[in-house]
């Protein structure tokens, strides 16, 4: 573990919270601070930069002028075409269950923020390799990219939240290196779209995948939310390290394709009926 807190920096990007995290020893850390500060500020404006080119919610945004026929595809910048088929592979590799057209029109807000914070997680590699640097982390809204320094012991420790409790911890991800995303409606209500049936996924579900980019974990975990407790198969050949589900007081977890867990909760669902419901992961 780091000898001194993290050097961190907090930013809103992309409707929500980016926390840059890099942790070193406190003989080395003034030394290189300069530039830890210059990689972190690279991180965040890679990431604001992505926001421009793919907000759907500003209308000079290249996705926007993409969507309202002002532009096509190879007259906006050339990350839309990369995003774009990126959604493509990933509409192929789940059948459907993930869907960047599902509205009719070409939207990758489902996969963007997790490609967006891998591009700009490569841009802490050059830090890693300072002497005392152990580790460095971007956490987006709870959607983590997790990084450690060739020769560190440095492990990060991730908590899925209890969807039924936000002051409870439903599992704990130790994890030296990759991503780690969660999917669910605990937090924003029924915004979960199954673009095969164009209808929110209904109640209270929750799932967090870890695999070795954001990218993937992010777009595997929107799946397993969407296809359900009860379905796993979508999950099961996907290229994901692991993974858990919740819904209804259950819990299923996976970890290489294999079942590794099957249970139903011991506490009755309806004695949390009147607790808020948020959804929470931490890092420490």
């Amino acid at each position: 573990m780091s000898a001194v807190p993290a050097v961190t920096v907090v930013e809103p990007v992309m409707g929500t919270m980016v926390t840059v995290q890099v942790r070193g020893s406190a003989t080395t850390a003034a030394a290189v601070r300069p530039r830890i500060d210059a990689a972190i500020a690279a991180v965040v404006a890679r990431m604001q930069d992505d926001e421009r080119v793919f907000s759907t919610y500003r209308p000079d945004s290249d996705v926007s002028l993409l969507r309202d026929g002002l532009r096509g595809l190879d007259d906006v910048d050339p990350r839309v075409r990369e995003v774009e088929a990126l959604c493509r592979r990933f509409r192929d590799d789940t059948a459907g269950v993930f869907d960047a057209w599902w509205r009719g029109w070409f939207d990758p807000t489902g996969v963007v923020k997790g490609w967006s914070v891998d591009a700009a997680s490569a841009l802490l590699l050059d830090v890693l390799a300072l002497p005392g640097v152990e580790a460095a982390a971007v956490n987006a809204g709870g959607d983590m990219r997790l990084l450690r320094a060739p020769g560190s012991a440095h492990v990060w420790n991730v908590g899925v939240a209890d969807p039924e409790d936000a002051a409870g911890v439903l599992s704990t991800i130790a994890l030296a290196d990759g991503a780690v995303a969660t999917s669910g409606t605990a937090e924003r209500g029924a915004h979960l779209i199954d673009p095969r049936s164009v209808r929110p996924v209904p109640g209270l579900v929750s799932a967090t995948v870890v695999a070795d980019t954001l990218t993937v974990a992010d777009v595997w975990a929107t799946v397993a939310a969407v296809s359900g407790i009860d379905d796993l198969d979508a999950v099961r050949s996907a290229p994901v390290t692991s993974g858990i589900v919740w819904a209804d007081g259950r819990v299923r977890r996976w970890a290489g394709g294999i079942e590794i867990a099957r249970f139903e909760s011991l506490v009755d669902p309806s004695a949390r009926a009147g607790e808020t419901q948020q959804e929470h992961r931490s890092l420490r």
